[in-house]
C-alpha cells in the first residue's frame, strides 16, 4: 500500500459544533461539506467553546483532522468572567482566578502544552493570565 501523499496542513479555529464551508476551508482544498459535518459531529458536547484543529489535506482531495484543546486564553476569560484582556496589562487588571482554578484549566490543556507535569503547566497558563491582565489569587 502506497502513502497518501500530503498537499497542505492547515491550522484553523472554529466554534464547536459551527463549522461551515468557507473562505478558510476552501483555502485547504478539501471536501469542505464532508469537513464540516465530520467537524460538528466530533466538536457537539464542546459547545460554547473555541475549537482549534490541524488538518491534513490529501492530494486525492480526501483529508484528515485532528481536535486540539480550546486556547488557554478563552479559557482564562471565561473562569475570570470578563470579555477580554486588559490593553496594557502591566497596568490594568480585568479580573482574576483562584488556583484552583488555574489547575483545571492547566490539566485540561496539559495535552497540547509542553510541560511534564500540571506544575509547569500552571506556570504556563499563569503566564498567558498574567498577559492578559488576569491575576491568579494566591500565587506568586
Amino acid at each position: 500500500m502506497s502513502k497518501k501523499k500530503i498537499a497542505k496542513v492547515c491550522k484553523l479555529q472554529f466554534p464547536a459544533g459551527g463549522a461551515k464551508p468557507g473562505p478558510a476551508l476552501a483555502s485547504a482544498g478539501i471536501q469542505m461539506p464532508a469537513f464540516c459535518t465530520q467537524f460538528n459531529e466530533a466538536t457537539k458536547d464542546r459547545m460554547g467553546d473555541i475549537v482549534p484543529v490541524v488538518i491534513t489535506a490529501y492530494e486525492d482531495k480526501s483529508f484528515t483532522f485532528v481536535l486540539k484543546t480550546t486556547p488557554a486564553s478563552n479559557l482564562l476569560l471565561k473562569a475570570a468572567g470578563v470579555k477580554s484582556g486588559a490593553s496594557n496589562a502591566k497596568t490594568g487588571k480585568v479580573g482574576s482566578i483562584t488556583v484552583e482554578k488555574l489547575r483545571e484549566i492547566a490539566e485540561y490543556k496539559m495535552p497540547d502544552l509542553n510541560a511534564n507535569d500540571v506544575e509547569a503547566a500552571m506556570r504556563i497558563i499563569a503566564g498567558t493570565a498574567r498577559n492578559m491582565g488576569i491575576v491568579v489569587e494566591g500565587m506568586e
